[in-house]
């Protein structure tokens, strides 16, 4: 990870949403999911989470990461078993979560050396040269708290000239186009759909994200959410055709996989 230098932005797909950012030196972390405990806590239910890809990194090895950003409390975006082991290896983290679930993260994360930063849909909050603004996600639904915040957010990124969208979980809902730049440099969608059958919340299939990048006229799109448990994914065909059709720019990446953006 040290040989991605320079100020390109380094893009590393850590499986599920997660994703590791680095550019001029700077690191940050969204949505990190690097455990088992998914597959532990429904191993004898009715819903198992069979793994489908390995972990490709631990915890503690991401140490030198300062930032990050959870979108949301369902435990493949924000898990303990991720957050702590990574929090204790630090003197510190920064984490970047909606100003809604503020209190229930506190309670889980209790212990840890973490700063907690809430947002909201439309505020933002500026890191180690990372600008990051929240974007209300529909997981199925724009869920807000009695005081009208987003419980759900995806994140506008920005820094030195690069501008990200990363969805966290979401369907298309309307606003969602009003809320995210057009001429993103990347963006990164679920393509894991939303089946009710799977008595899980749904987001967008590979279509949609295929034609929600083409429509915001997204310079690179990457999916995410899929290929990690077997029971709620979907292949990446559907959307890479979908893609082809309107001649948007993609990358399938692999779990573990490094992408790099030049300006």
């Amino acid at each position: 990870m040290d040989a991605a230098d320079g100020d390109d932005l380094h893009i590393w797909w850590l499986g599920q949403s997660g994703f590791l950012f680095k550019q001029a030196g700077a690191w940050l972390l969204v949505d990190p999911y690097l455990s088992d405990s998914l597959t532990l806590k429904y191993a004898a239910t009715d819903k198992p989470h069979v793994r489908m890809t390995e972990r490709c990194i631990e915890p503690d090895q991401l140490r030198f990461v300062p930032v990050i950003a959870s979108s949301h409390q369902h435990t493949d975006h924000f898990d303990e078993a991720t957050l702590m082991p990574l929090a204790n290896a630090r003197s510190g983290l920064d984490l970047v979560l909606p100003a809604a679930v503020e209190t229930q993260a506190r309670s889980r994360l209790s212990g840890a050396t973490v700063t907690f930063h809430g947002i909201d849909s439309g505020t933002s909050v500026e890191l180690h040269g990372w600008h990051i603004q929240g974007v209300a996600a529909a997981h199925n639904e724009v869920e807000r708290d009695e005081r009208g915040r987003c419980k759900f957010l995806g994140f506008v990124i920005r820094r030195n000239g690069f501008t990200l969208y990363h969805s966290g979980d979401t369907l298309l809902h309307p606003g969602l186009a009003n809320e995210v730049p057009t001429d993103c440099d990347v963006m990164f969608l679920p393509i894991n759909g939303n089946k009710p059958e799977r008595r899980v919340a749904g987001n967008m299939n590979g279509r949609e994200a295929a034609l929600f990048a083409s429509s915001m006229r997204a310079k690179l799109v990457i999916p995410h959410h899929f290929d990690m448990f077997t029971f709620n994914t979907e292949s990446p065909a559907t959307f890479v055709s979908a893609c082809q059709e309107h001649h948007q720019p993609h990358k399938v990446m692999s779990c573990g996989e490094r992408l790099s953006v030049a300006r």
